[in-house]
């Protein structure tokens, strides 16, 4: 009896330490699938960092590139394009003046209110209308018309209708697509995008299509300027703040502009504008630098792209790719790991993650990160995240957040550097800081990555100070406007009408 007892004890003993096997081993292979998740992590931390040093290299670069590519065309990767506005709207306009905004599958008409005095808050009526699919292949004559039957509606709403065609209006046309201006109200479209083909249009001036479509309605109305949306953003600013040298547009895309000297357009050489100043648009989505941080998920998001080697600087910056970014990451973190389990293959589809989503997971201050669990089961089908995980993926938010909004900052003082309003002494006043006094310098800026979402406003603003430091900091001001392709250009309309 006793043996059989020792024998019962011997073999519980040997199954237990068995299983304690099991379960060390279990916990063994889950502490190393993790450290590799740490290791993911932290190479994404390297791979994304952004000292002040190599932001300042950043800075010289867009400033450098700025100057290649007003020298000539196609001497940089930044275009630097002419939009021939020099007489920016600064508060004594007067009278009621329209606005068409023409950028994807909807356009609007505005109607803005002007009384000869700077309001915080500008009197107007806005319209939105989806473009009917079968006009985005059509031709130029069906879509233009369409547009003035739309406006000619607008119109009519004012009154009983009967003074359409005898009072002469004034319009501005965003149209956000890639033109090359010939002068502040005519432009050579160059290709369609967005799904647009429109049949015999590339090449041919639109403002001339669409003012020859408000003459076959019978309005008496002037296409006074034709702008892009980064442009309009630059005279609202201006027109609320005269002190505003410089606009950019961070939302799904990105894009900024500027006035810069006109002798310092030597492209243009001979050009002469009564202010000595012209609005530049840069295209600075297309900014390229090896001093930018560049990681694997970025060379193969752009792999990936449909426009491969094509707008580097956007690919890291704005709303449209930040989301996607961060899907990648987790998807090689959970091939690498069991940090859900399984692998969703929701992972693997690319931009199912909108960034706006993962802003609100980066900013979920709940403590069991709860908005963060929601939305990778709602997007990735991921039923059980556990705490852990949950708290890695709002890092990984954190990371490529951080890095965008303080490479954003970065191309803002590359601007001021060129046109001397950094503290510097501008591009050619090397690296000392000038005696000269720094104004006061206002940036407008438009876009929900930026206006909706703080954590990356916080980031751009604490790059800036670091850059600048915050003697020079203090001068520069970063302006929100709303509708700058809209009521901006409605105000551009205003300063060029006739």
């Amino acid at each position: 009896m006793g043996r059989v007892a020792v024998g019962l004890a011997v073999t519980v003993a040997v199954a237990a330490c068995a299983v304690a096997a099991v379960v060390v081993g279990r916990r063994v292979k889950s502490r190393r699938k993790w450290r590799k998740v740490v290791n993911v992590l932290r190479e994404l931390e390297e791979g994304c960092d952004t000292p002040v040093g190599r932001l300042k290299q950043v800075v010289d670069a867009m400033a450098v590139e700025m100057h290649a590519g007003l020298a000539s065309e196609g001497g940089s990767k930044l275009k630097m394009l002419l939009t021939f506005v020099d007489n920016l709207p600064n508060g004594t306009e007067r009278g009621t003046y329209y606005a068409l905004h023409l950028g994807g599958t909807n356009f609007r008409v505005l109607r803005v209110h002007l009384n000869g005095q700077r309001s915080s808050v500008l009197e107007h009526d806005v319209e939105r209308q989806p473009i009917p699919e079968h006009l985005m292949t059509s031709t130029s004559e069906e879509l233009f018309d369409f547009i003035a039957s739309s406006l000619k509606e607008f119109i009519a709403k004012e009154g009983d209708g009967s003074n359409i065609s005898t009072n002469r209006r004034e319009l501005g046309f965003t149209f956000s697509f890639p033109v090359k201006q010939m002068s502040v109200s005519s432009g050579i479209l160059i290709k369609w995008t967005k799904g647009f083909s429109v049949v015999n249009m590339v090449r041919r001036d639109v403002a001339a299509c669409l003012q020859e479509a408000l003459a076959r309605k019978g309005l008496d109305v002037h296409v006074a300027a034709l702008v892009n949306d980064t442009v309009g953003t630059l005279a609202l600013g201006h027109y609320h703040d005269p002190d505003t040298v410089a606009a950019i547009i961070i939302g799904t895309g990105t894009n900024a502009c500027y006035l810069e000297r006109i002798d310092a357009i030597i492209k243009c050489q001979g050009l002469l504008t009564a202010s000595g100043r012209m609005v530049v648009n840069m295209e600075w989505g297309n900014f390229w630098s090896s001093h930018l941080p560049r990681t694997s998920y970025d060379i193969d998001l752009d792999a990936e792209s449909p426009n491969p080697n094509d707008q580097g600087f956007e690919k890291m910056i704005s709303g449209m790719y930040l989301g996607d970014i961060v899907r990648r990451v987790i998807l090689r973190m959970s091939m690498e790991s069991d940090m859900f389990e399984l692998i969703s293959p929701k992972l693997k589809i690319p931009f199912i993650l909108r960034t706006p989503l993962m802003a609100a997971m980066h900013e979920d201050n709940s403590p069991d990160l709860r908005e963060v669990a929601r939305i990778l089961k709602e997007v990735f089908e991921i039923p059980e995240v556990p705490m852990k995980a949950r708290k890695i993926v709002v890092k990984v938010c954190d990371v490529v957040t951080r890095r965008a909004a303080r490479l954003a900052a970065a191309g803002i003082v590359g601007i001021l550097k060129k046109i001397g309003r950094d503290g510097s002494g501008g591009i050619t006043g090397g690296r000392g800081r000038s005696n000269t006094k720094m104004r006061r310098t206002v940036v407008a800026i438009e876009g929900g990555l930026y206006s909706s979402y703080s954590l990356f406003s916080e980031y751009l603003h604490e790059a800036l100070n670091e850059i600048l430091g915050e003697e020079i900091a203090k001068h520069v001001i970063i302006k929100v406007t709303e509708d700058g392709s809209g009521i901006g250009t409605a105000l551009l309309a205003a300063s060029y009408s006739s």
